[in-house]
Order: C-alpha cells, then structure tokens, then sequence
C-alpha cells in the first residue's frame, strides 16, 4: 500500500480465488484494450503466468511512419514518468502493472534506414500501447490468482489509494460475474486465399539463394501470407479461443484494439528482462512436423536435431543476438547456456537456443528494445541487408505479424513475444502469415512445406474440424 505523502507508487494486491485465464477474461474481451497474455500447454517456465491487462488509464497508438511519434520514445516517457515501487514478496508475479502492447515489425524504421512499407489492406496501427493500473496475474503452477490496482494515474496519494481500491473491486466484481465458459463453436467457416503461389514463393527462395551466393547475406527468413473473410457471426473471441485449442502456446495473447485485433499462439519469447538486469532471448530456428505415429514422430524429432542445415541456421542467428546483446550488455556477460535444444509443440518440433547477459548500468528495457528491434529469427543475418531483400520479395508488407507483443513493467522489467504464428483482424479482414529461414543450400519445395506446416493451426482456425 503506498504511504500517504509519498510520491512512489506500489500496487494494492489482493489475492482471489484461482481462476482459469480465458475464463477470467471471457467478461472482458470486448472491452476495448482489453489484453490476454495467455498459458500455453504444456506447462513450461515461459508459460507460468498468464496476465489480464484491463481499463488503461491511457493510451498512445502509431498509424504512419510519416507523421507518427517514436514509438520507442513513447516508451521512454511513459516509462520514465512513474516512480514505481513493485511488491517485494518473491512469492508474486513479476507484472503488477505498466505498459502492455505492440511493436509492428515496421518499426524497425524508426531504428534504421530501410525501404517504405508496400500499401496493404487491412491497415493495422505500427504500435499501440496502453498504460494499465490494472493487471490480473494467474500463476498456473501453484493455481493461484492476484489483482494489483496502483491508482495511476492520480497523484495525490490519498486520492490514488481510493481509486486503486475502486478498481480493484471493480475488476473482482467481474470476474465473478463471469459465467462458465462453453466449447468454441466450430460451424462457422471461411476459405483462405493464398497472396502468393508456391511457384512464386519458390521463386523467392531462390532469389534469396542468389543473393546469398553473391555474398549479399548468409540467410533470411522469408515469409508470405493468406487472407479470409471473417465470418459474420464469427467474434475475434471466439476465433482466438479456437485457434488456441488447435494449437496452445507459451506466448499466446489475445490483444483487443476495438477496431482491430491480434490472436497469437507465438512459442517464442522475443526478450526478458528481469529486476536484476539479467536479460535473455531465446531465438527458434529449425523445425519438423510432429505426427500422431510415436515412431514417426521421434523419427521426426531426430532428424531436426541431425540436421547439419538446421543447426548451422540457428547457430547463425544466436551470434546475430549475442552481437545485438552486445550493444547493451556488460562486457564478458554474454553467454549461450542453451544451443539447438529440441522443443516440441503441438504441431511442430524446433531447435531453440537461449542467449544472456546483463543489461550494462544506467540503461533501460526500451534501450534493449532499441538495441535488438526486431528479432533476429525473423530476419536474418546480417540483419538490415536481409530486411532490404525481405521487403522486395514478400507481397505484403508484415505488420504485426514478426514484431513483438510486450509488458514492460513499471519497475524496468520485461516480457516480450515474437508474433509468428498470428492472425491479424480487421475491416472483417484475416491475415494468415509464415516463413522459413532460406540458407544456401535450401531445397525450395522443402521450405514451401515447411512454411505450410507453420501456418495450418492458423488456417484450421477458420475450417470445419
């Protein structure tokens, strides 16, 4: 509780009853800036804590990299405004409240310079943010459940107290109102269509193949897209809801705009940044199909982590993230604990590496960001000629689709996703994307499979089971 007189903010806590996540949020989700950070399945360290951020007291939002504000700036300041003291107890989740929202991959043109996004339709904002005093934290692993309520954005201690302790309630009272959730209904359906022929997506990938031989770049991660009408009747709810039973993610969110919406079932964390300054990413690359034969499926699994190919790729983009942790870390703190170790999901097995280090003294998550925006495994290596290559040979431009779905707290720590494996919604418009990291001795129709084993819980999600 924040002492009266004192300009540092703590959040009130209460802890309630467990509480499913998507139930919780089901009363919410046509609020607008309403966020789900959802649980994957299984349980694993990244899916520990599900977080409903709820009701921000504001909000910024970017529409065009011709006329609108820095969106890392934006962080720098919203960040920098509050004086935020977290609960202490090492039994809480690490978010109790701050910002939550999206960095479109474009945003990379704030940090670099790099060719104009190509005209799309639907339109999505380059970035949206919301400040939240209210966040609802369930922690799977021990099933319990908090609210945090700050009182932000009211200064005066006293008048900060009260309305923390209004919204709270406010937020309990819901989630008990909140009626049991029922099965996603599957009647509803759409047809895709695909922006790109698989002739000319190998077309692509042979154009990446020769820039590589011309010693332009090593690799890059190409992607393309399918779009689809979404029915009428069809809430972006219920489609998030099955989306996540075809295929339930470490990184899965659901993220509101009124307008628009994100429904991610992303297995990659993007970067974390914990209060000690520790900072970790865990780049993917590397994939098989699973398959419901046990034999083959192990047989699967083996092969990736044999292959020479895959390996090679990962191991290309780990030392493109150790020299962008290098922009900000301490000298000698960089280290790979983890290289092209198997991880299997509901649909694909990949390799996955973890690199760390130690944010030097004196700089901020949004130095990090600024330092690493966007990811590596989306883009390739080097990084700027192979975004340059990306943006002529894709159809569209990505959008959301390979930015970053984020919290960042108001203490400085971070949690952010790399949004692969999302659909974008709006203007009743769906958009469907995938890729493939392309190296030198990349077989073009292996990689259009590979690419469609990606996108088809995204597909599925708008087809009769």
């Amino acid at each position: 509780m924040t002492a009266i007189g004192s300009r540092v903010v703590q959040p009130l806590v209460r802890e309630i009853a467990w509480c499913d996540p998507q139930q919780a949020f089901s009363p919410f989700a046509q609020d607008r800036h309403a966020v789900l950070l959802d649980l994957g399945e299984p349980a694993t360290p990244e899916s520990r804590y599900a977080y409903l951020c709820l009701s921000p007291y504001a909000t910024q939002q970017g529409d065009s990299l011709e006329v609108t504000a820095d969106p890392f700036q934006a962080l720098a300041t919203a960040l920098a405004a509050v004086e935020w003291q977290a609960d202490p107890n090492p039994d809480l989740p690490p978010f109790q409240g701050g910002i939550c929202g999206f960095l479109a991959y474009e945003c990379g043109a704030w940090l670099e310079r790099l060719p104009t996004p190509k005209p799309v339709e639907p339109v999505l904002p380059l970035w949206s943010f919301g400040l939240y005093d209210l966040v609802v934290a369930c922690d799977r692993q021990q099933q319990r459940t908090w609210v945090f309520s700050s009182g932000l954005p009211l200064q005066d201690p006293r008048d900060r107290q009260q309305r923390a302790e209004q919204r709270l309630q406010w937020v309990c009272d819901r989630l008990v109102s909140a009626p049991p959730l029922t099965p996603p209904d599957w009647q509803l359906q759409s047809s895709w269509q695909a922006l790109q022929t698989q002739a000319d997506f190998c077309q692509a990938v042979d154009r990446v193949q020769r820039h590589i031989r011309a010693g332009d770049i090593f690799q890059a991660n190409l992607t393309t897209a399918f779009r689809a009408q979404l029915p009428t009747d069809l809430s972006p709810w219920q489609l998030y809801r099955r989306l996540y039973q075809l295929s339930p993610e470490p990184f899965s969110a659901y993220f509101a705009g009124g307008d628009f919406q994100l429904l991610s079932v992303s297995p990659e964390r993007f970067l974390r940044l914990d209060r000690d300054g520790w900072v970790e990413t865990r780049p993917i690359k590397g994939t098989r199909p699973r398959s419901a034969d046990p034999a083959r499926d192990r047989q699967w699994a083996a092969d990736l982590q044999a292959s020479e190919k895959d390996r090679a790729e990962n191991v290309m983009i780990v030392d493109l993230l150790r020299n962008d942790l290098g922009r900000v870390c301490r000298p000698h703190s960089i280290q790979v604990p983890q290289l092209c170790q198997l991880e299997s999901y509901e649909h694909v097995h990949h390799l996955t590496s973890q690199v760390i280090g130690q944010l030097r003294s004196g700089l901020t998550a949004v130095d990090l960001l600024q330092a690493t925006f966007p990811g590596g495994s989306i883009t390739g290596a080097p990084k700027i000629r192979s975004m340059e290559i990306i943006h002529d040979l894709e159809p569209i431009p990505r959008q959301a689709y390979c930015g970053s779905l984020f919290w960042l707290g108001f203490d400085g720590s971070l949690d952010a996703s790399i949004l692969i494996r999302t659909l974008q919604l709006s203007q009743g418009q769906v958009l469907a994307q995938a890729g493939c990291g392309i190296v030198a001795d990349s077989d073009p129709l292996e990689e259009y499979a590979e690419m469609q084993v990606k996108v088809q819980p995204l597909l599925r999600s708008l087809q009769p089971r």
